[in-house]
């Protein structure tokens, strides 16, 4: 710009402030925060049971009886089969669009927003309504997963149980992230699943004592899912064994195709979003449009109702011929981007699961055809299958091996896994460079920032950083009262505004200094602010954070920004000073946990 704003002095703000949190001590704020990640553990596994009993009271409600889910929708009648889906999507609609917007979706993109964005939070409300919506969805033969839901009622459980008990903001994420893994180790009986899930997926950084915390109330959520539903397994895993190191190029193989089904998945699912957003109908009715399509998809494949973990069981057991592997593969993949991509509610942890089992169970019954002497195992690569492809979407490799270790409990299976995973990685890194949940993320605006530093830029709203008593300058005021202005303020930086309030321009000590070296300089001009102030602006809108006022210094030099609303009026000030002096404090106190308690 023409013309910066010159440094100034600045007198201390409010960061000498005593936080309004009673936690004072880090060691008392430390074991405080442990014993909340307790009741958060808690509370997530009752959400999470809350959740799938909702699931199975819809599904017995609706549906013929079977002995599983699939048996029932594929003993019911035809028109309840086609209708059922889209009387679900159209009920779901009305609620999402009506009362809870961030019910729509996986739920593990809302998440990571509200924890990098909003600062871990949460609707209450969301808690119930996500419930309540996505098990309708389910129960009525939705092609989604309800492990996302679970991921997002948990963390809403932690984001409210933080702020019923007031504790300090700097917590809020983390309390977000162990309700988060918290619902899902009580969902897959699997604490190291969940608590790496929460790490890898949803935290922008983590500081080390921060994993005890996420770890006792994903521990506390597994012991209380064996309360309600014992010592069950998920799926039916089998015994594992891999004695032909041969075999790791297969696998590698293996990963290589579930990289590009997960592309492809995350292409698919991007699609269906941008054609249904072009449909010119109420949002609401889109959800039911995506079920009837789902509908009619199910009177010939009625494998693609549902969360899908039949088809799971079916790949594991082995008895899954090529032919419906293929075609479930195809099915399932287009029936969850037609839910998700019409606005239902829903996750696409266990899509990405079905699509692995067949995808790996394809692989090894294609290879034993071609090559008799191999005698691939079916159950083993369907196994490995779900990994990969779980690793491609999510681009949590850690996550995924750890989640299908959890279900065998078999050490051999961690090298097969560590190569599928990491190749399907590699290849959805390398070709797309981003995972389902950042993608989803990305078409809202909100591109994530993973380094501890920046996420806490990020967090720390304007709002936060502004000063709302300052001075400012009329454009009609004489330049007398301009200069006894600059002469006595600790800070000569002033907005100038119209008769409407509006800013027109900034008045600086800079713009008056020629007038102070010779008075006549101004003999020429009229005597009042406007014919001197700067036109140039440079100004943060009342809801950017405090990356963006940084960015806008380094990139313009002034030593303020004046901070407008959305009628162009002036709120505040941020001065570049304290904006770096908030930078530290913020960072140091996100820190203090991680700090020696001395003393």
């Amino acid at each position: 710009m023409a013309s910066s704003y010159g440094p100034g002095s600045s007198e201390p703000d409010s960061t000498g402030k005593k936080s309004d949190s009673k936690l004072e001590s880090p060691r008392t704020q430390y074991l405080l925060l442990m014993t909340f990640s307790v009741v958060i553990g808690l509370a997530a596994a009752l959400g999470a049971f809350f959740f799938r009993w909702l699931i199975e009271i819809f599904q017995s409600a609706f549906w013929t009886k079977g002995s599983d889910f699939l048996e029932s929708a594929a003993n019911s009648p035809w028109w309840l089969v086609l209708l059922l889906p889209c009387a679900g999507g159209l009920a779901a609609g009305v609620i999402i669009t009506n009362w809870a917007p961030e019910a729509k979706g996986p739920g593990v993109p809302e998440v990571i927003k509200a924890i990098a964005v909003r600062g871990g939070v949460i609707r209450h409300r969301i808690t119930f309504l996500k419930a309540l919506v996505t098990s309708l969805l389910i129960g009525c033969g939705a092609s989604v997963g309800r492990e996302g839901p679970i991921v997002q009622i948990g963390a809403s459980l932690g984001s409210s149980v933080s702020r019923i008990f007031k504790l300090d903001k700097s917590m809020l994420p983390v309390c977000v992230a162990a309700g988060a893994a918290a619902g899902i180790s009580a969902t897959f009986n699997a604490p190291l699943t969940g608590t790496l899930f929460a790490i890898e997926i949803l935290l922008l950084d983590t500081e080390i004592s921060y994993i005890s915390h996420i770890i006792v109330a994903s521990v506390t959520a597994s012991a209380l899912s064996k309360f309600f539903w014992g010592d069950f397994p998920t799926f039916d895993a089998p015994h594992f064994t891999f004695n032909n190191f041969e075999e790791l190029i297969i696998f590698f193989i293996l990963g290589i195709l579930a990289g590009f089904v997960s592309l492809a998945f995350i292409a698919m699912i991007r699609t269906t979003e941008n054609i249904f957003d072009k449909i010119p109908i109420k949002d609401w009715i889109k959800p039911g449009i995506g079920g009837l399509i789902l509908g009619l998809i199910a009177l010939k494949i009625p494998g693609v109702l549902g969360v899908g973990y039949e088809t799971v069981n079916l790949s594991l057991t082995g008895v899954l011929p090529l032919d419906l592997a293929l075609l479930l593969l195809a099915a399932k993949m287009v029936a969850t981007s037609l839910c998700l991509g019409s606005g239902m509610s829903g996750g696409i942890f266990a899509p990405s699961l079905v699509l692995g089992a067949t995808l790996g169970i394809s692989v090894s019954t294609g290879l034993n055809m071609l090559f008799p002497s191999l005698a691939l195992t079916h159950s083993q690569y369907a196994l490995v299958g779900m990994g990969t492809v779980v690793a491609g979407t999510t681009l949590a490799p850690i996550t995924a091996v750890l989640t299908v270790f959890e279900l065998t409990y078999s050490y051999k299976i961690i090298l097969p896994m560590m190569v599928g995973c990491m190749t399907s990685t590699l290849v959805v890194r390398m070709l797309n460079g981003y995972s389902i949940y950042e993608a989803k993320l990305l078409r809202q605006g909100v591109n994530i920032i993973r380094g501890h530093d920046e996420s806490v830029l990020v967090n720390v709203a304007i709002t936060e950083v502004m000063e709302t008593d300052f001075d400012t300058l009329k454009m009609s005021d004489p330049l007398s009262k301009a200069m006894e202005m600059v002469l006595s303020s600790p800070f000569p930086h002033f907005p100038v505004l119209n008769d409407d309030k509006k800013i027109e321009g900034i008045l600086t000590l800079r713009d008056m200094r020629p007038y102070f070296k010779d008075q006549n300089y101004l003999k020429e001009l009229p005597a009042i602010v406007d014919s001197i102030m700067n036109r140039t602006i440079v100004s943060v809108p009342q809801n950017s954070n405090l990356k963006e006022a940084l960015m806008l210094f380094e990139r313009t030099g002034v030593s303020f920004l004046p901070v407008i609303d959305s009628e162009n009026k002036v709120i505040g000030i941020i001065k570049s000073i304290e904006a770096f002096k908030k930078f530290q404090e913020k960072r140091q106190r996100n820190r203090i946990l991680s700090l020696a308690v001395k003393n």
